[in-house]
């Protein structure tokens, strides 16, 4: 029996290796050299802009992208910059600008939030994601594609970027 190659398509379970990377060769994550992710295109697991790239892709095909930041995390928002009193942080903390802190937001979630400045009275936390306004180099390697089924939309398991 022949086997017929599927590309990448709405529907379609995704098995894959990537690299997200600045563009200066910095590497945030990857999972070359671990067993491969995977994840139903179109399911939400995957922002929009890097899911898109793997149209038409075919296993065994491996491509490098870069991607601008409105097709990742967007452009940081001043917005979410906020200031917070000092007394909401506990004494024994030791503040310094880069330190990262989990806060809860308004549906009981968790929140990260970066340190950028502090004085006695107030602390400038940075809500946006850290990848904000940074163009990013996307590398994919497709392992191997399943054809959308019920049964192929079930579960995911899918940790990319």
């Amino acid at each position: 029996m022949d086997s017929v190659e599927v590309p990448v398509s709405e529907g379609t379970r995704i098995f894959l290796n990537f690299s997200l990377s600045l563009e200066d060769g910095s590497e945030v994550d990857s999972n070359f050299g671990g067993d491969p992710v995977d994840f139903v295109f179109g399911d939400g697991s995957l922002l929009p802009g890097f899911e898109h790239l793997m149209l038409g892709m075919t296993a065994g095909q491996r491509d490098l992208f870069t991607v601008a930041p409105e097709n990742a995390f967007g452009q940081p928002n001043d917005n979410n910059v906020q200031a917070i009193a000092r007394d909401h942080f506990d004494d024994d903390i030791v503040l310094e600008p880069g330190l990262v802190f989990s806060f809860a937001d308004a549906s009981g979630g968790e929140l990260p939030g970066m340190v950028l400045s502090f004085d006695e009275a107030e602390v400038q936390v940075d809500f946006n994601h850290p990848l904000a306004g940074r163009t990013l180099v996307y590398d994919i390697e497709v392992v191997s594609i399943a054809p959308g089924t019920d049964e192929n939309t079930a579960d995911t398991n899918t940790h990319i970027g």
